[in-house]
């Protein structure tokens, strides 16, 4: 058949409904299991999450992959195809559709219990004065999230689909051509062919329908306006949230998921567990991280949150009391930017850490590296490179420096041998 007789599918017209879901069981055994519409466990996926499981991946990695999962096996059940008979047809228009097609509307879990879907419920209107969806912040640069999948989303989605599928076909339980295949110069010649030994390896291993990330500098808070941030914050609970992470560095889920034995005051130190390793890790913070954490305390004993050495270290406000999770925080954190109108992340303090003890010349970089709990040295250089008000501040006063010295050249200097002193006395200068 020649290929312009080969029909296209119209995926911009194509309407994927949000049935099934990624449901978080809690058991060690298969904490994430993906659901079909009719709310059995989809076997292919559980065998997948099983194999990540042996290979020592946590739950947070099960469901990262799992939402990449879901989204292609909607698309394949809008399609009416099994996830064995898919081929590089339907992985090309997935690819497509993930460009063309806009995020689907979550519904509030209040809604959910209700049986209402996004088509039931009537979306409230933006707020006056509230920046488009995609538009840079004002204050931060950073870009609102956009109605359309982001690129790191898309990229994300294609790796996973693609080892997959290759676990599958390794196994034998799956289609022997991968839907999701390599870029075509990398099918003819091993990857990294001829390196040079002297050169640091590059990553070749790159998907056909893999789109292009572009690499974005750290974001740090300037202090004046984590001062402001600070100020802000109403309960001594979120204080020593706030203080903890931008004096140790530590990542958010490291933090939130400690127990009330790892703070040592005495020491000035916090343990941790680290996401990447799993090892436990004491990091120093602040004296007055420790001092809105024993505040915070007290006050939630008084009130009747658990105690004990196994407890876990950060609880929620209010009863019934339940350990405090992430998306929690993060609602914290955004309730807290409203007054600036910010919209920086909890990942922001991790990188706002680093900046500060990047800058320290008294501080040595393989130091820094150590706290964050980096392998690559040269994953902590990344915090060398200057802000971007840095970076303009100085601009503009090299452009002062310039005027200044358009309008007032400095004198010439007398060649080697003369004295100045003689010449201002011989053309009469005033010195």
């Amino acid at each position: 058949m020649n290929e312009s007789e080969i029909p296209l599918r119209d995926v911009g017209k194509l309407v994927v409904p949000q049935v099934g879901r990624l449901h978080e069981t809690g058991d060690l055994g298969a904490p994430c299991q993906l659901l079909d519409p009719d709310g059995l466990v989809v076997p292919a996926v559980a065998w997948y999450f099983a194999e990540l499981q042996a290979q020592d991946k946590p739950a947070t990695t099960l469901r990262s992959y799992g939402m990449d999962l879901l989204r292609w096996y909607r698309f394949l059940w809008a399609l009416g195809i099994s996830w064995d008979r898919a081929t590089r047809t339907e992985a090309r228009d997935f690819a497509l559709w993930l460009q063309i097609a806009d995020k689907p509307v979550r519904v509030h879990w209040r809604h959910q219990r209700k049986g209402l879907t996004a088509a039931d419920v009537v979306l409230k209107p933006r707020p006056a004065g509230r920046p488009a969806p995609g538009s840079p912040n004002p204050v931060t640069g950073k870009p609102t999230p956009g109605t359309k999948f982001a690129e790191t989303t898309r990229a994300h989605a294609e790796t996973v689909l693609r080892i997959f599928y290759d676990a599958h076909a390794e196994a034998g339980t799956g289609p022997i051509l991968n839907p999701f295949p390599l870029d075509r110069s990398r099918r003819t010649s091993r990857a990294n062919a001829h390196h040079n030994p002297m050169d640091p390896f590059k990553n070749e291993r790159k998907g056909r329908y893999r789109p292009k990330v572009p690499k974005r500098i750290p974001k740090r808070i300037p202090d004046e306006l984590f001062n402001e941030l600070f100020a802000a914050v109403k309960y001594h609970r979120d204080r020593a949230l706030l203080a903890f992470w931008v004096t140790t560095g530590a990542r958010a889920d490291e933090l939130l998921t400690g127990k009330q034995r790892d703070p040592l005051p005495g020491q000035q130190l916090i343990g941790v567990t680290r996401k990447g390793s799993r090892e436990y890790q004491q990091l120093p913070a602040s004296t007055d991280a420790f001092v809105w954490l024993r505040l915070a305390q007290q006050e939630e004993w008084r009130k009747g949150v658990p105690r004990g050495r196994n407890e876990p270290l950060w609880w929620t406000l209010r009863r019934p009391w339940r350990p405090l999770e992430y998306h929690a925080a993060r609602a914290m954190f955004i309730r807290v930017q409203e007054l600036l109108g910010s919209n920086w992340g909890l990942h922001d303090l991790r990188h706002t850490a680093s900046f500060r003890m990047a800058e320290d010349p008294l501080m040595s970089l393989t130091n820094v590296q150590w706290v964050l709990g980096h392998a690559l040295l040269s994953t902590t250089q990344i915090y060398l490179t200057p802000s971007k008000d840095e970076v303009v501040q100085n601009v503009i006063a090299h452009h002062a420096r310039r005027e200044r010295q358009l309008k007032d050249p400095a004198p010439k200097q007398p060649a080697p041998g003369y004295n100045q002193d003689s010449l201002n006395t011989l053309f009469g200068r005033r010195s």
